[in-house]
């Protein structure tokens, strides 16, 4: 009987104990307030549950409001600490490699793969990257803007037959095809596999709760990556065995740099970069696209300008059916205002995450080495100190600015030297498909466009409108 009395009171001690630590990690300095939440679920529950507000996440918000602009929590069991504050994020962004790392989530890892892009470091990232921009870089997109213009007004005009588009499924489509063409030279009319339909499961499950358990759409989500490896692990098996003499896709030159002598470049890395170019490019964009259309439906006056833009370029050329040169949309100034906008207003990545690789003070705190730090994009970007009335829509507050794709106040695609490498092409598609709806269509709401985060942007519902020719 006191034999299980003491190991009842022992056993009560160490959980007491272990709780306690919890809630109270060491720390050779002063940790920022905050809570832990729950042994080893911490505050993750919390964070996910789905907001309908366009503000600062409820999360987030809360938590500043009780202990100021850089507080602790944990996420997933992972000690966390939450930047708000532009000057610490800033800062974290621009150590890279010296103060901090790139690091995600165990989970976010399992789903992108352990040798994705945003998880390498160092010469391997800076290669990989050089790598991307041969295609995504300047003279890239030059080539490709006829094409991405071409593929707009395709899309465009197949909508206009229909009684009704759902934008954000519809955009998603048009963006999966045309880069996963320039990828892999994939043609979805001609394979006999669904590589978008594998994407569309992932995504499904990538902003869920991360519980394995079939049934779950987190596991759906990880069915969707396996298949779509699976895809793109034959392809490139295929193009190895039977190499085209005439290399004319970003797949034909990740094949030539792993076949070079002594390169660092593998097949199970080359495939996770191809997984992640893919998801990248048309998730984000299609968003972005979708909120876009969305702002101008409720705002007239906004609209009105953005069409007086594209349609003085119209007026300004010789032949008015030719198609977008470089110089029309480098001249695209309201456009590109309008642009910034609407990043600014998405927060399409609500949270970017680094690891402290030493134990680091700023201002009365410590970060200490081993901890993740999250930058919350949407609290710099609704800052009322830096942006007058930060939930009203106005692509005029961008007049005179010099800030072009990041900044101290404006991280919408990321920042320090791991800013997002795809963020011109998202512009270019972006302003070529405007180009091409407000000159040639006008359209009426159907259904859907209210918005939820869970704490990613999500349309619950869609946004379904229906699309109409202008009369010349």
């Amino acid at each position: 009987m006191w034999a299980l009395f003491i190991w009842v009171t022992l056993l009560l001690i160490s959980i007491t104990h272990w709780v306690y630590s919890w809630r109270n990690p060491k720390c050779r300095g002063k940790l920022p307030p905050g809570s832990m939440g729950f042994p080893l679920l911490g505050e993750t529950i919390q964070f996910f549950k789905p907001n309908k507000t366009s503000d600062i996440p409820p999360f987030i918000k809360e938590r500043v409001k009780k202990y100021g602009p850089i507080f602790k929590t944990n996420l997933v069991g992972r000690p966390v600490i939450v930047s708000t504050d532009a000057d610490l994020s800033y800062f974290v962004f621009n150590q890279e490699g010296r103060c901090f790392q790139s690091w995600y989530p165990d989970t976010f890892t399992h789903i992108f793969g352990e040798k994705n892009v945003g998880s390498l470091h160092g010469f391997m990232y800076k290669y990989l990257k050089n790598m991307v921009l041969t295609l995504f870089g300047h003279d890239g997109l030059k080539k490709m803007l006829p094409q991405v213009e071409m593929t707009a007004n395709k899309r465009l005009e197949l909508w206009s037959n229909q009684d009704s588009v759902e934008l954000k499924d519809a955009t998603a489509s048009m963006i999966f095809d045309l880069t996963a063409k320039k990828l892999i030279s994939h043609d979805p009319d001609k394979s006999s596999e669904n590589l978008r339909a594998n994407f569309v499961a992932f995504i499904q499950g990538l902003i869920s709760f991360p519980f394995d358990i079939p049934g779950t759409a987190y596991h759906k989500c990880l069915q969707g990556r396996e298949k779509a490896m699976k895809m793109l692990r034959n392809m490139l098996q295929e193009r190895r065995k039977k190499p085209r003499k005439n290399p004319s896709d970003f797949f034909d030159y990740v094949i030539e740099e792993i076949q070079k002598e002594g390169t660092i470049l593998t097949e199970e890395i080359a495939l996770d970069l191809m997984f992640v170019l893919l998801f990248a490019s048309f998730e984000t964009t299609s968003l972005a696209i979708t909120l876009a259309i969305k702002f101008l439906s409720d705002d007239p006056a906004v609209l009105k300008r953005l069409t007086e833009e594209h349609e003085t370029i119209l007026r300004n050329r010789e032949d008015a059916d030719s198609g977008l040169t470089w110089e029309e949309y480098k001249s695209m100034t309201y456009t590109f205002q309008f642009i910034n906008e609407t990043a600014r207003l998405a927060n399409i990545v609500p949270a970017i995450f680094r690891k402290a690789l030493i134990d680091i003070k700023f201002k009365d705190y410590t970060i200490p080495a081993g901890w993740a730090v999250m930058v919350c994009p949407p609290a710099v970007h609704l800052n009322p100190e830096m942006y007058k009335d930060p939930l009203v829509f106005n692509p005029s507050r961008w007049e005179g600015s010099k800030v072009t794709n990041a900044s101290k106040h404006f991280m919408a695609f990321g920042g320090g030297m791991r800013f997002c490498v795809g963020t011109d092409f998202t512009k270019l598609q972006m302003a070529a498909f405007l180009h091409s709806l407000v000159t040639k269509y006008r359209w009426e709401e159907i259904k859907g466009g209210n918005i939820v985060r869970t704490p990613g942007l999500q349309f619950p519902n869609g946004y379904h409108v229906k699309l109409h020719k202008k009369r010349d």
